[in-house]
């Protein structure tokens, strides 16, 4: 696989990337003093004995635990080094926290009449899916739980949502424990367990839900796996409100838990009684996997409007780094292309951010982090190389062994990039760490030290489109004894929205492989034996404008073998063809278009990445024939009836001498759904059917 790394558009790239190399191990530039470390968990209890000893005073013992850089508060594990807040300077101009320190007795007395109220809050209950899904369950039920989604032994039905249809819940089939779904939420007010101090905000960004929000909340909420098919531009902000907000509200709850528990283990002078299970190994528990620096100052922009903190740390330089105002792109360029790669499109980027009781803290260090957000790319290089074995030893990934929500957006965009780098990803989640960290074990959930911390995590997909290497992603990586549940759409097809002013048959000429990967070869067999005959009996234009035949190929890799077989083969001698894939130079894809335009090339081969990185209007066409379908269906669209309707439109093609070819298998069968639609689908990939060629006028 090949991967398409865009610069950074801002040209703050290579500075950032820089910093962003240290991000694991060390945190800003303005974090190079290291912070004063702590003792163990038990040498912490000894303090408060001591001071009981000491016979202080009540509030002195209040003022003594805030000044310890907010140990107990800001703790949410034993960690030491995540224990402190770094102190660096505000790069935003604004003033920075101030130290608890330096407060008043009066401020300390607030600070924990906050702290209790937040702590009385939190308190365990069944009926909070947080409590439900990660409290600690008897070993047995835990136990058949477990086994049931590892051994993919799943009660599957289907559920139906207003404007959704083909939607799949999933659960493990002994699970006789869990909660019924609840089915819609009308509003935040509604959903389970949501923090009061994030309610106000959620609904100044969203008042009430729409019913796909309304669908989709519950199960978000309740810890379930989603696999959504269905994203789109106009829906995009209010699936990342809802991303935002469940990931905040679960971060505050992990925090508020921890700082209860911390309050009553010292306030019962550590007893050794006390079983308190509440952390991980490490204290990131959220992990966003975006496509672009632009998508992740989005995701920040919405974080920071629902968390509402009074300071914001780094927060200039994150700006600089991830966000740009620069309209690069007009109108003619389609919406979704615009949202994609619209600001800064530079695609390797990771970024921690740590959240304290009153500041938000940009690029801290990942093992002091509460969320992490990157790219593929970008995090697959923070942990190492995959296949060199010196390298092994140099690879770190311990800071995502409690990692208990994913979040992907945009995932239809990380399948035209290197979609290895989100399988290695997965395949390092929850991992047992090689070192300690400092970790305090006693306090370690016991599914954590059992290694079933995989079982328990959430993974939350937005895709436009539901693709095979999606449909895999779910089955090895998603067994959530929560239960999973996908939404695919049923689509009326592309097709239908094509619109020309004549009519033009489009065919769809079927092939029989053997297996799944016997299709490349059969493919190939198929297009050079049947397609190309059939290319090279097209009566040839008596005005001398050219063939005009545009060949579509989504896989490189098929891309390169075509483009051989005519450069080489002699049943290909008299076509004269261009070329253009992602990795064509500008000055050649100029050369291509001008000469395929003009009728001096009578075939351009052109890649599916290519459409999609560039989103080229090529002129001339007026034969379409598609190697394979593309797996974005807008790409169909914008192929058949731009290209080719451009072309009818213009009279430069004449009714009659206008066509579109399609070859298809089986196994195309999602890519051909979302052309022809869900009604015709089956017919044509049913070896049953007779016929092997499907016309659509």
């Amino acid at each position: 696989m090949l991967t398409h790394a865009r610069g950074s558009s801002d040209g703050s790239g290579q500075e950032d990337s820089q910093s962003e190399s240290n991000s694991i191990g060390s945190s800003s530039d303005d974090d190079d003093e290291e912070p004063p470390r702590f003792q163990s968990y038990n040498l912490l209890l000894q303090s408060f004995q001591s001071q009981q000893k000491e016979d202080r005073p009540a509030k002195k013992r209040r003022r003594l635990n805030d000044e310890r850089d907010e140990d107990i508060k800001e703790i949410t594990h034993s960690t030491a080094q995540d224990a402190v807040e770094e102190d660096g300077p505000e790069e935003d101009g604004s003033a920075s926290d101030e130290s608890v320190a330096e407060a008043g007795a009066d401020e300390s007395v607030a600070d924990e009449e906050d702290f209790e109220a937040a702590a009385s809050e939190d308190e365990e209950d069944i009926s909070d899916p947080f409590d439900y899904h990660f409290g600690e369950t008897d070993e047995k039920t835990m136990k058949q739980r477990i086994n049931a989604a590892e051994e993919g032994d799943w009660d599957m039905r289907r559920v139906g949502f207003p404007g959704l249809a083909n939607c799949i819940i999933s659960q493990p089939r002994q699970d006789e424990g869990n909660n019924e779904m609840k089915r819609t939420v009308k509003s935040p007010k509604e959903i389970l367990g949501l923090k009061r101090r994030l309610i106000s905000p959620i609904q100044g960004l969203m008042p009430e839900f729409d019913s796909l929000q309304q669908a989709l909340a519950p199960n978000i909420f309740e810890y379930r796996d989603i696999l959504f098919g269905a994203r789109k531009v106009a829906n995009a902000e209010g699936l990342r409100n809802l991303a935002c907000l469940h990931a905040l509200n679960h971060v505050m709850k992990r925090r508020d838990r921890v700082l209860k528990n911390n309050a009553r283990l010292s306030k019962d002078q550590g007893d050794v009684d006390s079983d308190i299970r509440d952390q991980g190994f490490t204290r990131p528990k959220i992990l966003f996997l975006l496509e672009t620096r632009q998508s992740c100052a989005r995701y920040i922009d919405t974080i920071t409007a629902l968390s509402e903190p009074e300071q914001q740390e780094n927060k200039k330089r994150f700006l600089d780094s991830f966000s740009s105002s620069e309209q690069r792109f007009g109108e003619d360029k389609p919406e979704d292309f615009r949202e994609l790669f619209e600001g800064n499109d530079d695609n390797a980027f990771r970024l921690g951010i740590k959240f304290t009781r009153k500041t938000l803290k940009f690029f801290s260090k990942f093992y002091a982090s509460d969320m992490i957000f990157a790219s593929p790319l970008g995090l697959r290089r923070a942990i190492g190389a995959m296949n060199e074995e010196e390298e092994a030893k140099k690879r770190d990934y311990d800071f995502l062994s409690s990692i208990e929500v994913v979040i992907l957006d945009q995932t239809d965009a990380m399948l035209m990039q290197n979609w290895e780098h989100v399988e290695y990803i997965f395949e390092h989640l929850n991992q047992q760490p090689k070192d300690s960290h400092d970790t305090d074990f006693s306090r370690v959930r016991h599914w954590y030290l059992d290694g079933n911390a995989k079982f328990l995590r959430q993974t939350i997909v937005f895709s436009a489109f539901l693709t095979p290497s999606l449909n895999a992603l779910s089955s090895r990586h998603m067994r959530n004894i929560a239960g999973k549940i996908k939404f695919q759409p049923r689509y009326s097809g592309a097709i239908a929205a094509i619109d020309f002013p004549f009519e033009i048959k489009q065919s769809f000429s079927r092939f029989f492989p053997a297996s799944h990967t016997a299709d490349p070869d059969a493919r190939f067999t198929y297009f050079t034996s049947t397609i190309v005959p059939l290319l090279l009996r097209f009566p040839k234009p008596s005005n001398g404008s050219g063939l005009g035949a545009l060949i579509f190929v989504p896989s490189y890799f098929d891309f390169v073998r075509l483009r051989n077989y005519f450069s080489t083969s002699t049943e290909t001698t008299n076509i004269s063809f261009g070329a253009i894939s992602e990795y064509t130079p500008p000055s050649d894809v100029r050369r291509a278009r001008a000469h395929f335009m003009s009728g001096r090339h009578s075939a351009l081969l052109y890649t599916e990445r290519a459409h999609h990185f560039r989103r080229y209007r090529l002129k001339g066409v007026k034969r379409v024939i598609m190697y394979s379908l593309p797996e974005n269906p807008t790409f169909y669209h914008e192929i058949v009836g731009g290209f080719l309707g451009d072309s009818a439109l213009d009279g430069k093609v004449r009714e009659g001498e206008a066509s579109v070819r399609v070859v298809f298998s089986r196994f195309d069968a999602m890519k051909l759904e979302r052309v022809v639609g869900s009604k015709r689908v089956q017919a044509m990939v049913s070896e049953k059917t007779e016929g092997d060629t499907f016309d659509f006028v």
